[in-house]
């Protein structure tokens, strides 16, 4: 009989039967023969399964700190973590940024999809690629097309949707913990860069815990906690619990990166110090404010400040011409372009929505058209500004060595 998703009894068995652990400027060539610049040396000199605990964890600790220790993080987001939307969040910022997801076995077999789905350029650093994988092998063939071009190979294990339960990865390898932790090993043993993980956590504190340390023991180097379970999908409606976090930062020995309720700089200063962790990742927030890591905020988060924003004389209509002419430097598909253009102006849309039902008639998108669009709704006096605060709010400069 198949054990039930999140089975408890499942978890001890497995758990117990392991050895206690030890606490572009132009789109890259893909020629993984090839490093991409000098960031590429030599990360992991000799298998990390060869090394004791503690000598794992002070790789892990010395590989961070060359990076520069970034506690500002872009989230993967499928479709919209992509080159462009990176270096624009990076110029805002950002001190670190994942890929979009990338599917293991059709990045490995279909060409098209790499030059599509993944491009970087020398300023795209740090950088995270992360591929969703249930085999261990095709998820090692396609990590080592990108080992010269990135800082980690990350593994979606916390993939909440459906379609992650029909392809048997993401949050849906938690039901398969042996399976986890060959795909970790495996990549762990065979790259030359480090591994990192990014998972949810388990309805009960404690299988979170013994996960999280099952994964350290199997090689990952760098652990990202999404502080909701699986079926808590909804940010709007689910508070992310950085207790856990703090919890499994406690846990393990390896650096530890917080995600969930990150909607402006004062939410990264409460959580940094909340749950005591190296650094925080933001995805739906960035989609409509990229500037969020400099210390803007939407209108949406303004009232909780008592009046002492002001306007930053930064839009988000500004930010989408930034966003589009990224675009026309580094090309990239427009079903990625047009989902920014909902996320950046779809406050914008709601007070004009004519505008926005000429652009959803566009069966082709042209550049022409989108900077007219943008033309054409500012001429309606339409503007719904980012806000800064007069106080010291935190900034990216805040947290810079």
């Amino acid at each position: 009989m198949k054990p039930k998703p999140y089975s408890v009894p499942l978890l001890n068995r497995y758990f117990c039967a392991q050895s206690p652990p030890l606490m572009a400027q132009t789109p890259a060539c893909l020629d993984a023969e090839q490093p991409h610049d000098d960031h590429h040396q030599q990360h992991l000199g000799f298998p990390a399964r060869s090394l004791s605990g503690e000598s794992r964890a002070e790789r892990a600790w010395a590989h961070w700190a060359k990076l520069g220790r970034p506690r500002l993080i872009v989230a993967p987001m499928v479709d919209n973590s992509e080159l462009p939307f990176r270096m624009l969040c990076r110029k805002y910022g950002a001190q670190g940024a994942y890929t979009p997801m990338l599917h293991s076995r059709i990045f490995s077999e279909t060409e098209k999809y790499r030059n599509e789905e993944f491009t970087t350029c020398k300023e795209d650093r740090p950088l995270f690629v992360q591929f969703c994988a249930n085999d261990p092998d095709v998820l090692l063939e396609a990590a080592r097309k990108v080992e010269p071009h990135c800082d980690y190979v990350d593994i979606n294990l916390g993939c909440p949707q459906r379609i992650a339960k029909r392809g048997n990865y993401g949050a849906f390898l938690m039901d398969n913990l042996p399976l986890v932790k060959s795909l970790v090993e495996k990549l762990a043993v065979n790259l030359q860069v480090p591994v990192s993980c990014k998972i949810r956590l388990f309805p009960n504190l404690e299988d979170t815990l013994k996960y999280a340390r099952m994964l350290e023991e199997a090689g990952c180097m760098l652990l990202a906690v999404h502080g909701r379970t699986r079926d808590e999908k909804d940010g709007k409606k689910f508070r992310a619990d950085w207790k856990a976090i703090r919890a499994v930062k406690n846990a393990v020995r390896i650096p530890v990166l917080a995600n969930g309720n990150i909607r402006h700089m004062n939410d990264v200063r409460d959580c940094l110090e909340e749950t005591e962790v190296e650094g925080v990742l933001s995805a739906e927030t960035l989609l409509e404010n990229p500037a969020l890591f400099a210390g803007f905020r939407t209108a949406e988060w303004v009232s909780e400040s008592e009046g002492t924003n002001v306007d930053g004389k930064l839009d988000q209509a500004d930010l989408l011409i930034e966003y589009l002419k990224l675009c026309e430097k580094y090309p990239v598909p427009w079903r990625m372009i047009r989902s920014h253009v909902h996320k950046l102006l779809g406050g914008w849309f709601s007070l004009q929505p004519h505008i926005r039902e000429e652009l959803n008639k566009q069966s082709k998108l042209t550049f022409e058209f989108l900077y007219d669009m943008v033309d054409r709704l500012r001429d309606t006096g339409t503007r719904i500004p980012l806000y800064k605060d007069t106080r010291a709010e935190l900034t990216s400069d805040s947290y810079s060595d």
